[in-house]
């Protein structure tokens, strides 16, 4: 299934924004060490998208007709502006608890697949009322929380890398996330710009287990 297109930019379009949840210190430095170790790496420092990394765009005043598609144009929003709407946005959003799963692949990618929760999946569709910042492809239902060990893998690596993987799982069962952070990709880097905090709930515990992880090479089926 693919979301629809409306919305979508080019990357000529601006800046790339993102709404990022970072992993727990204990899982960060492990999705880390696992990199320097299998001499691979993905864009930035690890992360988990709420959404996926999104234009601003705005809509020209050109006098169409109503319900009529309109041509977006380039926008360069103050940050601040950008920053002020996520704010009210995410004003009452509780802290939440991530599970992660296990491996996923596909061609050239491996990630470490978290859970499709009923409250990361209200969160994703709340975000997605940012003001001039559509859905994009990877959103709705094609959206798949995760947090990315390793892109670009050469087809000649794979094998090598895929054995590594056997047997490999996270050190902690999942994370506890009590703030987001807006970002904007550049240079292959991801820069944090503010950090929102969120309203505080019941203490996180590791009480699951992780039963139902995903095999290596199971995703790409």
């Amino acid at each position: 299934m693919s979301a629809p297109a409306t919305g979508v930019l080019s990357p000529s379009a601006g800046p790339l924004y993102g709404l990022v949840a970072w992993p727990s210190p204990e899982l960060d430095g492990w999705l880390r060490q696992q990199q320097r170790r299998l001499g691979v790496r993905a864009y930035g420092d690890p992360h988990l998208n709420l959404r996926a990394p999104f234009y601003v765009e705005q809509l020209a005043g050109t006098g169409q007709k109503p319900g009529t598609v309109q041509q977006a144009s380039t926008v360069q929003p103050s940050e601040e502006a950008l920053v002020q709407a996520l704010r009210a946005l995410l004003a009452d959003v509780p802290s939440f608890e991530v599970r992660v799963r296990g491996w996923r692949t596909f061609p050239g990618i491996v990630f470490l697949e978290c859970e499709r929760s009923p409250d990361l999946l209200l969160l994703h569709d709340l975000v997605l009322t940012l003001p001039a910042a559509p859905p994009q492809p990877y959103d709705q239902r094609e959206y798949l929380p995760h947090l990315t060990l390793a892109l670009g893998v050469l087809p000649w690596a794979w094998p090598q890398l895929e054995a590594q993987l056997e047997g490999l799982s996270s050190p902690v069962p999942g994370f506890r996330v009590s703030a987001l952070s807006l970002t904007r990709e550049s240079g292959g880097e991801v820069r944090e710009l503010h950090t929102f905090p969120l309203r505080e709930t019941v203490p996180f515990t590791d009480t699951f287990p992780l039963d139902d992880a995903v095999a290596p090479g199971e995703g790409d089926q």
